[in-house]
């Protein structure tokens, strides 16, 4: 199975988030992923001017594991999985605190906060979905007991490490568990606050809520983690930076790190040799012809012989075209292998050409030509057309070995980046004249929008669905991203 979501991640950059799960009674598990970006003519993107390489500098993905699924609930009390996985490989540590057992103890830390996060995550927008007021409040009040079951059992842990074999550097990972924890727990009851704000009968939960905010601000600086202040913005500037750095730390055991490499190079290796050879017997062929038609002609032969070795060089690169442009139609620009704890799970493909509208899945088609603001738009800006391909094989049974915890899967996590779309963009707002009903002429401001649409096929072994994305921009940046696709 396959989702997608997306989100506007900065001025000029999409987030795509693509997530793939596997089905564990299948040991392969192939998806394909085909992205259709279309784009307006004006803006003067095609192949002279737009490389591969730039699509893939203007590319960034990042590709992890899955966080393993725990609801809040059944990670906040003393007996949960991972809190008894953590506080086992702490003990194991403190004893006999050797390069193994260190290694556990640091990856536990990170598992189990990354699971909070996507916890706390998942709990509080489950309750910002919510419609009735008083499961709202049932709600709140169930995530008060949970989240400061968490972080108050994260924190009686602390007294397991609080002994000689651990050293400072070795107690300085737990800190960082812990300051994470409660800025995440912060950065998420603020969301229910803002929620409850108003809302006389919510006074009570909003009030607890706001309590917690308290106990965790004291508590955050007697251990001398940095707070949010409205008077320091030196505090606020290294706020945002350690956050940045825990939230990679955290990260840091379920980002996979690919191998990547050119894809198809010993095929295209033999498809140019193939095209050498034929050169050569074509001029061989053409050489022993003018020999026997002009063996008196000593002149003759000789302009005959070099016309023969100049049509050799033209037909060898008239076939290395051919074979390249039928090569790239069945392999990828680049392959990627994924490695877990170097074990090799399986491996990401990726391509990536500019197409012409007859090669176009009518499916594709269709969905592009009903999300036009002014009918037949598409053949009247006369678009450009990029296809982005990914192929993603994973062994399912190899994932599920290399954890304790269950694995379903792994995100794929890139970034599209706009900024080379926006060289030839006109000016983002322009003037308008309206004329008023005194007779005056007023002048109105208006914006110079652009819209790109993408539309993405995701394929598994079960189903083929299509998500259809229009992106609003103007030479300033993104100013909004529409969910067009249709069930």
């Amino acid at each position: 199975m396959i989702n997608i979501r997306t989100r506007i991640h900065d001025n000029f950059s999409v987030e795509f988030k693509e997530s793939f799960v596997v089905d564990a009674q299948q040991r392969k598990n192939d998806f394909a992923v085909n992205t259709w970006i279309f784009v307006p003519n004006s803006l003067d993107i095609h192949p002279d001017s737009y490389s591969k390489e730039q699509f893939y500098r203007d590319v960034k993905s990042n590709v992890r594991l899955k966080t393993p699924v725990y609801l809040l609930r059944d990670i906040a009390g003393g007996d949960a999985v991972p809190l008894t996985y953590l506080r086992e490989s702490m003990s194991v540590m403190a004893k006999a605190p050797d390069r193994v057992n260190i290694a556990e103890y640091e990856y536990q830390i990170k598992m189990f906060c990354a699971i909070a996060k996507s916890s706390i995550r998942d709990e509080v927008q489950h309750i910002l979905e919510k419609s009735e007021m008083e499961d709202i409040l049932d709600s709140c009040d169930n995530y008060i007991g949970y989240i400061n079951g968490l972080v108050q059992g994260y924190r009686a842990l602390e007294q397991i490490i609080d002994v000689p074999t651990a050293s400072p550097a070795l107690r300085a990972h737990f800190y960082f568990g812990d300051e994470f924890l409660s800025y995440m727990s912060v950065y998420y009851s603020f969301k229910l606050i803002k929620l409850l704000e108003g809302k006389p009968e919510a006074e009570r939960q909003s009030a607890v809520l706001k309590e917690f905010l308290r106990e965790t601000g004291e508590y955050r600086s007697r251990k001398g983690f940095p707070a949010v202040s409205a008077n320091i913005k030196k505090n606020n500037d290294q706020l945002i930076y350690r956050y940045g750095v825990l939230r990679k730390y955290v990260a840091s055991d379920l980002f996979i790190e690919l191998t990547k490499k050119k894809d198809g190079v010993a095929v295209e290796q033999i498809y140019y040799s193939i095209a050498a050879g034929m050169a050569m017997v074509i001029a061989t062929v053409v050489t022993i012809i003018f020999q026997k038609s002009f063996a008196s002609f000593p002149i003759l032969l000789f302009l005959a012989l070099i016309a023969s070795y100049m049509l050799k060089d033209r037909v060898k690169d008239l076939m290395r075209y051919y074979f390249a442009h039928k090569l790239g139609k069945k392999y990828f620009d680049n392959k990627a292998v994924i490695n877990i704890k170097e074990q090799k799970v399986g491996y990401i493909k990726e391509g990536v050409d500019f197409i012409s509208e007859s090669k176009i899945p009518a499916e594709v088609l269709e969905m592009r030509n009903s999300s036009t603001l002014i009918p037949a738009a598409i053949h009247i800006l006369d678009e450009k057309i990029i296809l982005y391909r990914k192929l993603v094989t994973i062994d399912s049974q190899l994932l599920a070995q290399n954890s304790v915890y269950p694995l379903t899967g792994i995100n794929d996590i890139f970034r599209l980046h706009f900024k080379s779309f926006c060289h030839k963009m006109d000016n983002p707002e322009q003037w308008l004249d309206l004329l008023e009903q005194d007779g005056s002429i007023s002048r109105v401001k208006a914006n110079k929008f652009y819209y790109i649409n993408i539309i993405t096929q995701v394929k598994d072994a079960s189903e083929s669905r299509y998500h259809h994305f229009r992106i609003k921009m103007t030479r300033d940046g993104i100013k909004g991203i529409e969910d067009l696709s249709r069930e």
